[in-house]
């Protein structure tokens, strides 16, 4: 249920597991969390995938204008935008076939959540995929 916060395994499972990520929001800014997040988990050695339509690449990788021009399989939606702004961006991730929606720390939108667990997708929310990388890599789980 979407209203049940993922256990610190169910995250290492999805973080052991994925390889390619989609960051919808992502941004060119240096100082941003939506660039500076997306850059620490490209060097873990995941691939990350812009999605922004104001920006043509980032961390070396051409951008897309929305997830359905991504030409590539995504296992990961990670969403850097505000909460009322989801629910289209969690179709595209069912229309993709992702298997995972991650709304980063401050983004929540219940609804969206349901959709996409009632499509088959796992749903994190307000949680930082970064930190959350960085607790189990700390704890040795990763």
């Amino acid at each position: 249920m979407s209203d049940d916060p993922k256990s610190l395994e169910e995250l290492r499972q999805i973080l052991a597991t994925i390889k390619t990520i989609a960051v919808v929001g992502l941004s060119d800014k240096l100082d941003r969390p939506s660039h500076t997040i997306p850059a620490y988990l490209q060097e873990q050695g995941y691939r990350i995938i812009p999605v922004n339509p104001t920006i043509s690449e980032a961390l070396g990788e051409k951008a897309y204008a929305s997830l359905r021009d991504v030409p590539v399989k995504v296992d990961v939606v990670e969403i850097f935008r505000r909460s009322e702004d989801v629910p289209p961006i969690v179709e595209d991730a069912i229309a993709i076939g992702a298997k995972v929606v991650w709304m980063q720390s401050g983004i929540v939108n219940e609804q969206a959540a349901l959709r996409a667990e009632a499509a088959g997708l796992t749903v994190v929310m307000d949680t930082c995929m970064g930190d959350t990388h960085k607790l189990l890599r700390a704890m040795g789980k990763i």
